[in-house]
């Protein structure tokens, strides 16, 4: 485990990226950024992950998250035309999403400390960055309902839970069934996204 590193060697390069990552999915409009957020945000919750798990378990979820990208990206390069028409939100929705992303934040930056003292053994990066991924994942399926960007949502919410479940418990039976759902949510997405261009062929 990474337990005995200290805070700032692990934690806070986790914690930029998943922030950073979280936000340029809220505000990103170019499907291969995306997908690029995605991957690093994936080695963000890994680092987080591997605080409280062994090292071998939690590098499920980087290659998990990467595998899912990758579905993801895929199922939206054949539709790269369909992406693009329903994307049109422009700066003023990329200031709306912003400010609503700033707001999340500060609610998650005030209840840490106090969710932290509700879980003890937890500790506040993990906190921060599992509420960091669930606000802005939820904050992502409330303003779309683009396929790609729903699962890329959930995806997020899926991930922010992830870590928070694995500084409670160390199973090996649910980091696999959490893999395969993550998979599956890709796989579901990808299959949405293409599906209008199938029935257009028949």
């Amino acid at each position: 485990m990474f337990n005995t590193l200290t805070f700032p060697a692990i934690s806070l390069p986790a914690l930029a990226l998943v922030f950073i990552t979280s936000i340029w999915l809220l505000l990103g409009r170019d499907w291969r950024y995306l997908i690029a957020a995605l991957s690093l945000q994936y080695v963000g919750a890994f680092l987080l992950v591997a605080l409280s798990w062994p090292l071998e378990m939690a590098v499920v979820k980087v290659l998990t998250g990467w595998m899912a990208g990758a579905v993801l990206g895929v199922g939206v390069a054949i539709v790269p035309k369909t992406w693009q028409g329903e994307e049109r939100f422009g700066s003023s929705g990329r200031l709306f999403r912003l400010l609503a992303a700033g707001l999340v934040t500060m609610v998650i930056i005030s209840s840490a400390l106090k969710i932290t003292g509700w879980l003890p053994g937890v500790g506040l990066e993990v906190v921060l960055g599992s509420l960091t991924l669930i606000g802005n994942g939820l904050l992502n399926l409330g303003l779309t309902n683009h396929p790609f960007r729903v699962t890329l949502g959930l995806l997020t919410l899926l991930s922010g839970f992830e870590i928070l479940y694995a500084a409670l418990e160390v199973s090996a039976l649910v980091a696999g069934l959490l893999a395969g759902v993550n998979l599956g949510l890709a796989l579901v997405g990808a299959f949405l996204m293409v599906i209008p261009s199938m029935e257009a062929t028949d």
